[in-house]
Order: structure tokens, then C-alpha cells, then sequence
């Protein structure tokens, strides 16, 4: 892959590469490429089959230990399967 440099960016577009990025949890240079491509017409790159998406990259490591048992005492109640809407 080739490397790009680009000079004199202006403030509102500086502002919505760093807004895409902040929402998307990515980098502002992997937003500055979506915009480009989009802005060429060409279709978003495919993300690898096993991967979903990044969106939610940044709060990785991000629970405290408290929180983390939190969720998993709720998340719980998502293993119990209701046999009588199998049958």
C-alpha cells in the first residue's frame, strides 16, 4: 500500500475527519480514507469475515472489575432457554 501526505487541510474538514473518528471509534487517518473513498466513489474495504466492526474497540479494558461482574450477573439471564417455546 501506498503512503499519502495531504497539506492545508481546512478546519471544517479537519473537524468531520475528527468527528467521523471519534464515532466510529477509529483513527483519523482510517476516517480520512473513508471519506476519500467515499468521496471517489468506491466502496467501503470489506472488513475480515470474523470481524464485525471497530465501533466499540475503544472501551475495550475499559470496565472496572465491579462493573464487569455487573454485567455478567445480568448477561446471565440470556442463557436460560424457555424449553417450552422450543417444542
Amino acid at each position: 500500500m501506498s503512503q499519502l501526505t495531504v497539506s492545508d487541510i481546512d478546519g471544517e474538514l479537519d473537524s468531520r475527519i475528527c468527528e467521523l473518528a471519534a464515532r466510529e471509534g477509529i483513527s483519523t487517518s482510517e476516517a480520512a480514507l473513508r471519506l476519500l473513498r467515499k468521496g471517489a466513489g468506491l466502496p467501503e474495504e470489506a472488513l475480515p469475515s470474523r470481524t464485525i466492526g471497530k465501533s466499540l474497540d475503544h472501551l475495550i479494558g475499559s470496565m472496572t472489575a465491579e462493573e464487569s461482574a455487573e454485567l455478567r450477573e445480568a448477561l446471565q439471564y440470556f442463557d436460560v432457554i424457555d424449553e417450552s417455546i422450543w417444542q
